[in-house]
């Protein structure tokens, strides 16, 4: 399928599209992931990942742009929703350089970012090593994407 989006609906009770993430889920507050639930995935979904990134984040290095938060996978299929603060699945390497969630924290000054949370299904459970960076993981689940889609959050420190 490639990357496209599709039918599955992704939400969560801290925020809604395009709206401002709270502090709390920041790195000016308690730097905890937010709950997200999903539906509509396809026939066939035998495992997930979420992933939340910034692209608009003054920063580019050879094949990466933009600022990791959050890489997770191993999400079986039977899964629909990640409670706040959530410590299960498998994590990959944020761009903090540590594993698991990272919340928004742009440079002071540089106005609103935009936080990209996607839940990916896969059509395949691919049973991965823990401490894949977001580009790793792509590059293992891409033929295995069979749906996906995105809450995008906002957030402008002060």
């Amino acid at each position: 399928m490639g990357f496209a989006l599709s039918d599955m609906q992704l939400r969560s009770g801290a925020f809604g599209p395009h709206q401002a993430i709270p502090k709390k889920y920041t790195g000016e507050g308690d730097d905890v992931s937010p709950a997200l639930e999903w539906s509509k995935a396809p026939e066939g979904t035998q495992a997930f990942a979420v992933v939340c990134h910034d692209p608009d984040a003054p920063l580019v290095s050879p094949g990466t742009y933009g600022f990791v938060h959050w890489v997770l996978y191993n999400i079986p299929g039977s899964v629909t929703s990640l409670g706040e603060n959530n410590q299960e699945h498998t994590a990959g390497k944020n761009d903090f350089g540590n594993a698991g969630y990272g919340g928004p924290m742009p440079p002071e000054g540089h106005g609103v970012h935009h936080y990209y949370f996607w839940v990916l299904a896969l059509d395949k459970k691919l049973d991965l090593p823990a401490g894949l960076s977001l580009w790793e993981l792509l590059e293992k689940i891409e033929p295995h994407v069979i749906a996906m889609n995105r809450l995008v959050g906002t957030y402008e420190r002060n």
